[in-house]
């Protein structure tokens, strides 16, 4: 940088750390009910997005996995669904799909809530975020049961034959 650019520079950094300072020292209001929807909306849709993908994966690869490794390791139907093995295997896969769920939030125009930094740390901001979270994944993962409308009609198919 130039000199007239580094004390351009200098000059702003001592006006945001002043206005830093100043907002220290207020006593700052608890975020509106209208910003902790926002909080929890912004929290829960990317998680939507991911508790379909994750289960939906899950399900539609896990009969796969159950028919490959679960019968070379002797393993029983349900041990097959819930174990480790099918989760080291399956959620690299959907947590790398975490970051377009998230890209395609931000697309849709899910905004970031507009909260100072002691309004955003506050204990209701915080618990807004995690219920968000987890009614997100929650309503996601139902979402993303789909799969199993489709494997009643192979074995109704199967049972035919």
């Amino acid at each position: 940088l130039h000199s007239t650019e580094r004390s351009c520079l200098l000059r702003e950094l001592h006006r945001f750390e002043s206005i830093a300072i100043a907002q220290e020292k207020l006593e700052v209001a608890p975020p509106s009910p209208g910003q902790l929807r926002h909080v929890f909306f912004h929290n829960a849709l990317p998680f939507v997005g991911f508790g379909f993908l994750d289960n939906a994966i899950m399900i539609a690869a896990g009969t796969q996995i159950e028919l490959s490794i679960g019968v070379v390791l002797g393993i029983s139907t349900m041990a097959g669904k819930y174990c480790e093995i099918q989760n080291h295997l399956l959620f690299p896969c959907s947590s790398s799909l975490a970051g377009y769920v998230e890209a395609l939030a931000s697309r849709l125009g899910l905004s970031i809530p507009d909260l100072t930094p002691k309004q955003a740390d506050m204990w209701q901001t915080r618990l807004s975020a995690h219920l968000g979270k987890a009614i997100g994944v929650t309503i996601g993962c139902i979402l993303g049961m789909f799969p199993l409308l489709f494997f009643g009609e192979e074995e109704e198919k199967l049972e035919e034959k």
